[in-house]
């Protein structure tokens, strides 16, 4: 009897597991009704690459930015602890996070927006990425159990661990870092609303990830956006000015904090449907910038950003009185459109925005084209640009097109992600990539014994796995020289909205 009746409770006790939601579950509101959701639907013919592949190395790449204690699955192995007593400067625990580019300065800003925009890439396509789905989570909760930290007191954030103008000195891996490991904070005093609300974004969008699969985590993420936005909307300020010489020039703020105040509002609306977010958009909209002619998005413009995600309430959320954003979004599409628009696109057809770091542009806004159509299409919806009618598909059409020019469908027939296709960069401007790993040369390489790899032209010895550098120039050429961090660096930001449109190519072709 003893042992029939544990049975039963066995049985009742593996049922209720069964049916809990765990983090590698997909989210619950993707169901394959969607017409956009059904593969082939969109791409009939065969697809040149394998976005699956690609996708699986985008993710990837993040282990190989990590920094703090290295946890026992990490897959980036050449990589090792670093940075293990950052923050004791302040007697504070700021270990972990995500170094941000190719040296070993974490900087809060594009971090905050980095996670955003991973979270958003899951909270879109996730429900498509099969067993990329759980990896995508780790590399967003990595990134937050930081954020977490660096906004531990009240209206405080510490935005940044090391001296950039020190660190820029050295050539050194993350694990032989010598340079001083100073942090600098925003508080009520020296207030920073654009590092702030990006945080709160940040927070918020990933409460979303978690809400079903680690409901506690999620209501930690929520709680914390909640408080560290009302530190930025009510201490305003620009960061740049508190911080000046610290932050700039490498994440200067140059669009000023209202972008950030309407992205991160949106962002709580969306997260706790609290009516006092829809109403501060409603009051500020217009005064933080909704309407601005502004189309380059990335990790200091969040204005097209917030633009989308609002147009998405007004068209699948029906809310009404968000009715301009669409507008607003389509504004933003009619602005690329090749050769009705003032849009530069190089002569292979990439977009162009910038030289240095074109390729965040290039992944952002595919990002956005693939999520609008997505809207557009379970509202029935198209643009009108001109008196020429944009469909979906066109959009997709778009976002195809960029995506596969930085895979390799291009006049180099070079990818620009790292690890990926038969050709790519080999000598990206990245320290702990360039230099021999740990498990090669285990004893201190100085300062400035780097210098002489840096300017060396061998090909870096560790694969940094899914890296996007900056890309090619206006005329499609790409030197491939360490020393040029204009094209050959690689940024978390850059790779973390590419996740979400890999993961909808993999899908549509069937590949996932």
């Amino acid at each position: 009897m003893a042992f029939s009746v544990s049975l039963f409770l066995i049985t009742c006790i593996s049922i209720v597991i069964l049916l809990l939601p765990h983090c590698d579950a997909f989210p619950l509101h993707y169901t394959h009704h969607h017409p956009w959701l059904h593969p082939h639907h969109h791409h009939p013919h065969i697809a040149n690459h394998n976005y699956r592949d690609a996708l699986t190395k985008s993710i990837m790449f993040f282990e190989g930015q990590r920094s703090g204690k290295l946890p026992p699955n990490q897959r980036m192995s050449w990589r090792r602890d670093s940075g293990l007593h950052d923050g004791s400067a302040l007697h504070v625990d700021l270990v972990g996070g995500y170094y941000d580019a190719g040296d070993n300065v974490k900087f809060g800003f594009p971090m905050a927006f980095t996670m955003t925009m991973l979270s958003w890439s899951v909270l879109e396509f996730g429900g498509l990425m099969k067993g990329e789905l759980q990896n995508a989570r780790e590399a967003i909760r990595w990134g937050t159990d930081y954020l977490l930290k660096a906004t531990a007191y009240p209206n405080t954030i510490f935005v940044q661990v090391g001296d950039a103008k020190k660190d820029h000195a050295c050539w050194e891996r993350p694990e032989d870092m010598d340079t001083p490991r100073s942090v600098f904070k925003i508080d009520a005093n020296n207030p920073g609303s654009e590092v702030a609300a990006e945080t709160a974004a940040a927070f918020a969008a990933a409460s979303l990830v978690f809400r079903r699969c680690d409901p506690m985590y999620s209501k930690v993420l929520a709680r914390r956006a909640i408080r560290v936005f009302q530190f930025a909307d009510k201490y305003r300020g620009s960061y740049s000015n508190a911080l000046k010489p610290v932050v700039c020039p490498f994440y200067c703020s140059y669009s000023g904090y209202q972008d950030e105040l309407l992205w991160g509002a949106a962002w709580l609306h969306k997260a706790t449907k609290n009516p006092m977010y829809l109403n501060y958009i409603q009051v500020n909209g217009q005064i933080l910038g909704a309407a601005e002619y502004d189309n380059t998005f990335g990790w200091d413009n969040k204005h097209v950003g917030a633009r989308i995600l609002l147009s998405k309430e007004f068209l699948v959320q029906k809310e009404q009185s968000l009715h301009d954003y669409k507008g607003h979004a389509d504004n933003f599409v009619c602005s690329l459109i090749p050769g009705a628009s003032s849009a530069q696109y190089t002569p292979g057809g990439l977009l162009f925005k910038m030289s240095d770091s074109n390729m965040q542009y290039v992944t952002s806004t595919s990002f956005l084209l693939l999520a609008y159509a997505k809207y557009l299409t379970s509202s029935r919806s198209v643009v009108n640009c001109g008196g020429t009618t944009v469909t979906p598909n066109m959009l997709r059409r778009i976002a195809k097109k960029q995506v596969d020019y930085l895979l390799g469908d291009n006049p180099l027939r070079m990818s620009y992600m790292v690890g990926y296709g038969p050709r790519y960069p080999q000598r990206i401007h990245h320290r702990g990539s360039s230099l021999p790993s740990i498990a090669v040369h285990p004893g201190k390489i100085q300062c400035s014994a780097g210098f002489t790899v840096m300017n060396s032209q061998s090909p870096n010895p560790n694969i940094l796995v899914g890296a996007i550098v900056g890309g090619p120039d206006l005329h499609d050429r790409f030197p491939d020289q360490r020393s040029d961090y204009e094209q050959s660096e690689p940024a978390t930001y850059m790779n973390a909205p590419l996740v979400g449109a890999l993961a909808y190519l993999a899908h549509s072709f069937g590949q996932l």
